[in-house]
């Protein structure tokens, strides 16, 4: 009887305790604005309630602090779920063996048909190590009635009508394009829109992957291109000195004209503002060149060290449902990567998903999501040094040649 009791009573103790290391799952997330953090807060409750054996431990992180923490996460007190970018950036770290290899949930759940067109920036060397969250369309949001008072009567088509709205913009007192140059991925997104505008996708993706110099005359003329709007001071005065953050609200406030950014942004828009703000492709620059996008993708990751993979499957089946994926696209402003999911009822998500849907030239990532972490890191910060002194150029691109140079020639 005595032995029974021992046994029944050690069963016990060990049920106890596989569900509390099956019932904790940490997860660290970024977050940009109430409405992200809002949707997490009620997706993490739906979740706990639909596994009532489980308790979610998050932590919200703000994006550019976010990017910062995440390598010593994952090398030491990992927790078991991350949100971060697909493409180069999740590659980095699964090549690293940082990311666990999820390639059986994608069997497991189909997801290899509802996420068929993102499969191939969620995977490394043929395996997968991401489940796509969202993706979103890039272009110029604008205030509409800073260009009625400039006298524009329309959304410019082509480079040199943007040079001359630009142009009626300053004559008529108005910052023409609000920028965050302090966080330099913002800048990044002029170098993408002009390269691919000007040298198309084949060119900006051999770029990306190293094969191409930077003293080429190509490369040389997109800086060229945008010089012209440094020249002629149609950015706010002392960009680089304006996060993302501090810059939106030039837009928002009416005291710039336009913003270069992904539609996400608009998520964070009050419904007071949305129907003051116009959204509008970046402007062909060579009409023989077809028209290339940046769409950028998003995704939830298991990390390699996680302490508990299993219920982190769990977490990322529950997300992937084609209805928590619609709700986080709404509330991202941003598109579902499930393509059972509802695309949102908002403007800037419906023209986003009309221009990526009727690209003809190619999608990429995005600049940094594109190439290598090492080099992108060194022509963002090019980029910085081209914006603070044009005149800079030549020196900017001979450091990023050796730059190239010495980290594909490893």
């Amino acid at each position: 009887m005595k032995k029974r009791y021992r046994l029944t009573a050690l069963c016990a103790m060990l049920a106890f305790a596989a569900q509390v290391h099956a019932g904790e799952l940490t997860i660290n997330l970024a977050f940009k604005g109430a409405n992200q953090r809002a949707f997490w807060d009620t997706a993490l409750a739906q979740f706990e309630k639909a596994n009532p054996d489980i308790k979610v431990k998050a932590s919200f992180v703000e994006e550019e602090a976010y990017k910062v923490q995440l390598p010593g996460w994952l090398i030491s007190q990992a927790p078991d779920i991350i949100k971060w970018h697909e493409g180069e950036r999740m590659r980095y770290y699964a090549q690293r063996g940082l990311l666990e290899d999820i390639s059986s949930d994608w069997q497991k759940n189909g997801w290899n048909t509802s996420f068929a067109s993102l499969k191939e920036p969620s995977s490394y060397a043929g395996k997968q190590y991401a489940v796509p969250t969202d993706y979103f369309s890039w272009g110029l949001f604008y205030r509409k009635n800073l260009f009625e008072k400039a006298g524009i009567k329309g959304e410019p088509k082509t480079w040199q009508e943007f040079l001359d709205d630009c142009k009626k913009l300053k004559a008529a007192g108005i910052t023409p394009i609000a920028v965050g140059g302090r966080d330099s991925w913002t800048l990044a997104a002029w170098f993408d829109y002009i390269d691919l505008r000007l040298n198309g996708y084949a060119f900006h993706m051999q770029l990306m992957d190293g094969k191409i110099p930077y003293t080429d005359p190509r490369v040389k003329k997109v800086y060229e291109a945008w010089k012209v709007l440094i020249d002629n001071k149609y950015f706010v005065d002392n960009s680089l000195s304006y996060t993302l953050d501090s810059a939106q609200p030039l837009l928002i406030q009416g005291q710039a004209a336009m913003m270069l950014m992904g539609t996400f942004i608009s998520g964070g828009f009050a419904d007071g503002v949305k129907s003051k703000i116009g959204y509008f492709q970046f402007p062909v620059m060579d009409p023989k060149q077809p028209i290339a996008e940046d769409g950028s993708a998003d995704c939830l990751n298991i990390p390699a060290r996680a302490k508990n993979k299993a219920d982190a499957r769990r977490f990322l089946a529950f997300m992937s449902r084609p209805e928590m994926n619609g709700a986080l696209a709404k509330a991202f402003g941003s598109l579902p990567a499930n393509n059972q999911a509802a695309v949102p009822d908002d403007p800037f998500a419906k023209k986003g998903f009309q221009i990526l849907s009727n690209t003809k030239g190619g999608i990429a990532q995005f600049y940094d999501r594109d190439m290598t972490k090492e080099m992108a890191d060194e022509g963002m910060k090019g980029m910085q040094r081209f914006v603070s002194d044009p005149s800079t150029l030549d020196a900017v691109l001979a450091h990023l040649e050796e730059t190239r140079e010495r980290i594909y020639k490893k």
